[in-house]
Parts: structure tokens; C-alpha cells; sequence
């Protein structure tokens, strides 16, 4: 079995800009319900609102027998951060940003958590001459920098998006975020890969996988789905099934062995069946993988004849033999 998270937030009451959905949770009724979920043992939890208490989140970790996937800090919620945390033009603002990631990072070491995930969805623009673009990308080259040095044992991922709080973020694809690591040239600091983020902007998620591995950059995975046209975070495989079984395959490929973290919102949908529906579809996709001749597909690519390498597919994917 692959390690399979959640992203807890998912368990509770969600809404959008029509309705709520389920009924909001305290933080140990939603690690009981891990208890419940067939597939997973990997919590990702939110600093510091839903969690800040690290004796107590370690002492509700070691009551269900749960692992942390990551601490993702939430540098977008406080009112300061509306127009911006770590790109703000106000100084005292991109401190208070970084300092929040510090917390997070000693948070994180206090529960014993191996990473702390990052999604800078304030900082970004609407309009042309809103901001000046070098500039701010200067101050996130420096916050990023800063947060990433500070206790480098527990590395700092950076979660790309192309919208949403903003209309386009600073930080909306794998290249961006790789063109900015390489300014801030700290090697603890690396990139959560959405699959759903990816495909929202435009992106082929694999492809961005091999550009990450490739440039030796540390990577997380969230895993989800939508259509292209919103982050809908749907269920795995539902919208993209193709391309999510490549985006596996590269995961093998390059021997990736961290959590598969459920960034999906159940919304309408039973909670435990769309978590399970992610961790059985991914499992399933990984174990026919194991069973395919690896190597046939590059040999395939390699070869450059499509209609070859779609019999392939259709026989060793699908099962149309």
C-alpha cells in the first residue's frame, strides 16, 4: 500500500459561494474518522488555525495511530494578508508572513512532522500596473529565503496555483516556482505538486513532475482532479484518467516514496467513500504499473510511433486486449 493523507480541513464543513457542506468538526472528532477510512494513515494539518497546540495534536496523533503528511501554514487568512503576505510592499506585513512559517517549522518539529507545506494564494495581482513585478518577486525571493533557512531540518514546500484568493498568482506554475528556487538557492526548500493546481494552469502534471525531478528539487504530491476551468478538487481519475496514470508512472519512475495527500473536497459527495475512491484508484493505477513492462513504454516514446505505444495503452492500461 503508498502512503495516502488527508488534508483534514476535507473532513469538516466545507463550502463555496452557494452552500455549506457537512457540519464542522474539532480536531480530534476528525482524526477519529481517519480511524474510519480504509487506505490512510497520513494527516495534513493546518497552522495555526486548525492546529497550534503541539502536545496536544501529538498526544491525538499517538491516540489514532497517525502519521503527519505535513503542517501546511496558512499565510493567506489574516487580514494583512489579503493583498499579499510575502510579496506585501509593507515590511512589517512580509515579517509577520515569514514568521508565521518559522512557527510553523518549530510546530512542526515539535510533533515530530518532516515538512511544511506552504500555498501563497494572496500573493499575486488582478490588474496591469497593479504591482511592480520585480520588485515583488524580490521580496518573495527574500521571505522564501529567509522561512526556508530557518531550522533546515524540516524542509519547506512551496505549492504553486495559478489563481485564487488573486486573480493570477505570483507563483502559478512548476517553472515559475523552480525559477525561484534557483534565486533563493536553499536546498530545503521545494515544491508540493498539485495534480489538480497543474491542470487548472494548463500545465501536463507529469511533465511538470519530470521538470522538478529533473532540476534535483524536493517534491510532495496532492492528489485530485478537476476540468480545467476551476480547481474543483474532485476525485482522482475522474476528469484526467490518462494523464493520471502518467503522472504515476513518473512517480514510480523517479521512485518517489512520501504521501499521497488527498487535497479533494467531498462537498455533496459521502466523506469516506471519495477518500477511499483517491487511495483505491491510486493503489490500483500503481499495482497494474508494477505489472507493466516499465520499460516498454520508453522504449515506446523512444520509438516516436504513437499508434504503437496506444496499443499498448489500450491493451496493458485499459485491458482492451
Amino acid at each position: 500500500m503508498l502512503k495516502m493523507g488527508i488534508i483534514t480541513g476535507f473532513l469538516s464543513r466545507t463550502k463555496d459561494r452557494f452552500h455549506d457542506y457537512n457540519e464542522p468538526l474539532e480536531l480530534e472528532k476528525k482524526f477519529e474518522m481517519m480511524t474510519h477510512i480504509s487506505g490512510y494513515d497520513g494527516v495534513e494539518i493546518v497552522y495555526p488555525y486548525e492546529v497550534n497546540d503541539a502536545a496536544l495534536t501529538q498526544s491525538l496523533l499517538k491516540k489514532y495511530k497517525l502519521n503527519v503528511a505535513a503542517v501546511n501554514v496558512n499565510v493567506k487568512a489574516e487580514p494583512e494578508f489579503r493583498n499579499g503576505g510575502l510579496s506585501s510592499n509593507d515590511l512589517e506585513v512580509r515579517k509577520k508572513a515569514v514568521r508565521f512559517i518559522k512557527e510553523a517549522k518549530d510546530f512542526a518539529a515539535a510533533i515530530g512532522a518532516d515538512k511544511v507545506t506552504c500555498c501563497p494564494l494572496g500573493d499575486g495581482y488582478e490588474f496591469a500596473f497593479q504591482y511592480d513585478y520585480a520588485t515583488t518577486w524580490k521580496y518573495l525571493a527574500e521571505c522564501f529565503g529567509e522561512a526556508g533557512s530557518y531550522k533546515p531540518e524540516v524542509p519547506l514546500f512551496i505549492e504553486y496555483k495559478p489563481s485564487e484568493t488573486r486573480g493570477r498568482c505570483f507563483l502559478n506554475s512548476a517553472a515559475k516556482t523552480l525559477c525561484l528556487l534557483n534565486d533563493i538557492r536553499c536546498r530545503e526548500v521545494g515544491v508540493t505538486l498539485d495534480f489538480g493546481h497543474s491542470v487548472y494552469g494548463n500545465e501536463n502534471p507529469a511533465e511538470a513532475l519530470v521538470l522538478l525531478a529533473e532540476s534535483s528539487c524536493k517534491y510532495y504530491i496532492h492528489i485530485n482532479d478537476n476540468d480545467g476551468r476551476w480547481d474543483w478538487d474532485y476525485f482522482c481519475g475522474t476528469k484526467h484518467f490518462l494523464e493520471y496514470v502518467e503522472f504515476l508512472y513518473y512517480l514510480k519512475r523517479y521512485g518517489y516514496d512520501d504521501y499521497f495527500t488527498s487535497d479533494t473536497s467531498p462537498t455533496r459527495w459521502d466523506i469516506s467513500g471519495t477518500f477511499e475512491a483517491n487511495s483505491r484508484l491510486t493503489n490500483k493505477i500503481w499495482q497494474r504499473l508494477d505489472e507493466v513492462d516499465g520499460g516498454k513504454f520508453a522504449r515506446l516514446m523512444a520509438e516516436g510511433d504513437y499508434l504503437k505505444t496506444w496499443k499498448f495503452i489500450e491493451a496493458n492500461i485499459f485491458g482492451y486486449k
